[in-house]
């Protein structure tokens, strides 16, 4: 239609979703999946340079997962209204921002306009109180939580996601926890911004200096909601009764702790997701043969989530016949675990250490699954065919998952960190 992008300065692109995470060969070129993959980044670079678009592409020492790379770089900002075509963009809402995914239909009336009709959402608050017990993470806890409220629980809804147990969290943390915000059905989710969320951007190369940052942390202190607000609806968690969670079925909600058994095959969409992931009511997940174990994704492959697998496989080795990917989130996050050391952790346990991307989350960058293969993932979804045809998928946190793949079953973590202990 020939429309110009009307906020350039505001746009940051990056690719993530079909690149390849395997290194290029002798002649630089790359292993791509399939032409529209290589199409579909090719088209990126060409239409950014035509807009005057911000990219990081290859050669960016920021290349990687938008929902990774982008706060990194101190793109994400409080009271930001932040837009992608993605659904987890709510990721970004661990910053005090209103995030959320859109199609591409919307992202291009937002570039073209800088502006966006929406209706009003509902509110929906989730307290979480109390300390987190050992060898539980952000992704128990979010996991715990959509368990509880179901994948339409938050419909229609923003997600606030206050209390103790998300005053302590790191920024990280906050991230992985808004991430699946999407998976119980929300529009959003999103977490006030404290002192944590300031030192986390202090110096960032996009986020505000000098004076300008004095200025900006004085209005993101006043982004909180008023005490004695009201929801309408309000959530309360016991962080205390969380323990080590996965799925065991075809949707996030489907959720029990490791060491609990599998729930009876009373309803059609129980027994739609036991006969799909080859399991038996009232048995247990945990001690089943895993296949594959997949660390990574928006939702896991931050630093910290790779120093946690990494504290697990030191001194270790992968089960027999269990393949494992670690796979960074961003260059800048690869370079930060290769200068720890955490690449030679991993592949000296049998791990491969791969290139940024979005890898296995999902199937069209050639990081795939074999058909029946159980693998257990630091990803978000568990659909049906998400990591390949066939493929059974349980969500797990970076723990579980690195527990997992020195044992070759499912395994709550805390046998491993007792033994570390």
């Amino acid at each position: 239609r020939g429309l110009k992008v009307r906020r350039p300065d505001r746009c940051l692109a990056t690719i993530d979703h079909s690149t390849p995470t395997t290194p290029p060969d002798a002649d630089g070129n790359r292993d791509w999946v399939t032409e529209q993959a290589k199409a579909q980044v090719d088209t990126l670079q060409a239409n950014c340079a035509e807009h005057g678009i911000e990219l990081h592409g290859w050669d960016s020492p920021n290349r990687g997962i938008v929902h990774v790379m982008g706060p990194e770089m101190g793109a994400t900002q409080p009271g930001m209204t932040i837009v992608c075509g993605d659904s987890h963009t709510a990721t970004h809402g661990a910053f005090g921002a209103l995030a959320f995914g859109i199609g591409t239909t919307e992202v291009g009336h937002v570039m073209a306009t800088q502006c966006l009709l929406q209706h009003k959402p509902r509110t929906l608050g989730i307290r979480i109180e109390g300390s987190l017990q050992p060898g539980v993470t952000a992704k128990d806890v979010i996991l715990h939580v959509i368990g509880e409220i179901g994948v339409n629980g938050g419909t229609g809804s923003v997600i606030e996601y206050f209390g103790s147990t998300v005053r302590e969290m790191s920024m990280e943390s906050r991230m992985t926890m808004c991430n699946m915000s999407i998976e119980c059905g929300a529009r959003a989710g999103m977490v006030a911004p404290d002192q944590i969320t300031f030192d986390f951007l202090e110096g960032r190369p996009l986020a505000p200096s000098g004076a300008d940052w004095e200025r900006a942390v004085e209005d993101w202190k006043t982004l909180r909601t008023d005490p004695g607000a009201t929801f309408d609806r309000l959530v309360e968690i016991d962080a205390t009764a969380i323990e080590p969670s996965v799925t065991w079925g075809i949707n996030p909600g489907m959720v029990i702790a490791v060491d609990d058994p599998i729930p009876s095959a009373d309803e059609p969409a129980t027994r739609e997701a036991l006969e799909y992931m080859q399991l038996e009511g009232r048995t247990h997940l945990a001690g089943q043969p895993v296949d594959v174990v997949f660390i990574g994704s928006c939702t896991n492959s931050r630093l910290s989530d790779l120093r946690a697998a990494a504290s697990l496989l030191r001194d270790r080795k992968v089960a027999p016949g269990t393949r494992v990917l670690v796979v960074a989130g961003s260059e800048a996050t690869r370079q930060a675990a290769e200068a720890e050391g955490l690449d030679r952790i991993f592949t000296e346990a049998g791990a491969e250490w791969r290139e940024p991307g979005c890898s296995m989350c999902l199937a069209m960058n050639g990081d795939t699954a074999r058909p029946g293969d159980l693998v257990v993932s630091t990803s978000n979804r568990n659909f049906k065919g998400r990591q390949g045809p066939g493929v059974r998928t349980v969500l797990a946190s970076p723990l579980t998952a690195a527990a997992s793949a020195v044992t070759g079953k499912v395994t709550n973590p805390r046998e491993l960190m007792e033994a570390v202990l």
